[in-house]
């Protein structure tokens, strides 16, 4: 048994971040030594100094939808006002949906409700969506009125900041809850390890001599479900979709085979590679959909550096660092943190470890 309780830690509030810092690179990185448990704290951009010629960084460039809508059911404005996050797309057109709704109880098979623009008005368009059914995880079955989804967004969309930002999206929040190298739209959430590149780190980076190649991993609402149960074995895991190319996949094995290193940028790169790879370190390319839960002592076999945020007390994403470091040395660490005030979650500072 792995007692969920092992992963818990008191974390002021004061300390989740709200806002992103003034500039993507402007974020402090903890360094943690993997085997001696030591950490030192620096600016981002010192993150050049870890990488040498021949290693690979390996990021995901899963893009995030503006997927959290607001509708009145009937298109009336006195109707009961829905909560809409896209989840996934059910069909080519992307017409239909899998979407969380709230409240979920009002979401009857048959429902419409039409959408709402910025000032909370019901559009004039007759944009709208239909409840098709409830799935079996909760989620909802939903057509749009129109097969143009992407305008769909672009007009009534928000940005779905996580639950614990504690403010509606703002204009800024388009451009900073993106990766740079953002490129294929699914995820509800953002790969927030990768949100201090700026373009410039990585041409750097490449300078040197540093191989650079992306999987794709849409990062679902699940990425949120605290760990309830007090063996987290039991956990159940929720399902991500997921891509690995070959010409990823024959990267990180020619760098390790060379005896070079691979950092991967977060814990949702992780789960791609591990994912992916043989129990002698080969990685292999391909596309599915994964619900692999890492937790100690489960060894990762794929990667050498890890870099990621700070992560929520008994998250799965806590345990799976914990994979790459003894759990005891990440809590400390965190403690760590704390003390020096480091911001945390996904606008907030991070963590190599190496």
């Amino acid at each position: 048994m792995l007692s969920t309780a092992l992963f818990d830690y008191e974390l002021p509030e004061e300390l989740i971040a709200q806002h992103p810092a003034a500039r993507r690179d402007g974020s402090r990185m903890m360094v943690l030594n993997r085997k001696s448990g030591e950490c030192v704290i620096r600016p981002f951009s010192a993150i050049v100094d870890y990488l040498e010629p021949g290693d690979a960084l390996i990021y995901n460039d899963t893009r995030v939808l503006r997927g959290r809508m607001y509708a009145r059911k009937n298109s009336d404005p006195a109707g009961a006002k829905f909560e809409l996050l896209l989840v996934e797309a059910l069909d080519s057109e992307r017409r239909r949906w899998n979407a969380m709704l709230k409240p979920g109880k009002r979401a009857l098979p048959g429902v419409t409700a039409g959408l709402l623009d910025n000032d909370g008005s019901i559009n004039s368009d007759g944009d709208s969506f239909c409840v098709i059914g409830r799935n079996g995880d909760g989620t909802f079955e939903i057509e749009f009125s129109t097969t143009d989804s992407d305008r769909l967004q672009q007009r009534y969309g928000h940005i779905p900041l996580p639950p614990y930002i504690s403010r509606g999206d703002e204009n800024a929040d388009a451009e900073r809850y993106q990766t740079v190298y953002a490129q294929k739209e699914g995820a509800v959430a953002a790969p927030t390890a990768g949100l201090h590149f700026t373009p410039e780190i990585l041409a750097e980076l490449k300078a040197r001599g540093v191989g650079e190649a992306a999987v794709t991993l849409h990062v679902g609402p699940g990425t949120f479900k605290p760990v309830s149960v007090e063996n987290a074995e039991e956990h159940q895991m929720h399902s991500e979709e997921y891509f690995l190319t070959p010409e990823t996949a024959e990267l990180v094995n020619s760098t390790r085979r060379t005896g070079h290193k691979v950092l991967a940028v977060g814990t949702t790169t992780v789960r791609v590679l591990e994912s992916c790879v043989t129990p002698d370190g080969t990685v292999h390319a391909g596309h599915g959909k994964t619900r692999i839960f890492l937790y100690p002592p489960k060894p990762v076999l794929a990667e050498d550096m890890l870099l990621t945020n700070f992560h929520l007390p008994k998250s799965t994403l806590l345990m799976l660092v914990s994979c790459f470091c003894d759990r005891e040395k990440v809590l400390a660490a965190y403690q760590v943190a704390i003390r020096e005030r480091m911001r945390f979650f996904s606008y907030g500072d991070c963590m190599l470890l190496i």
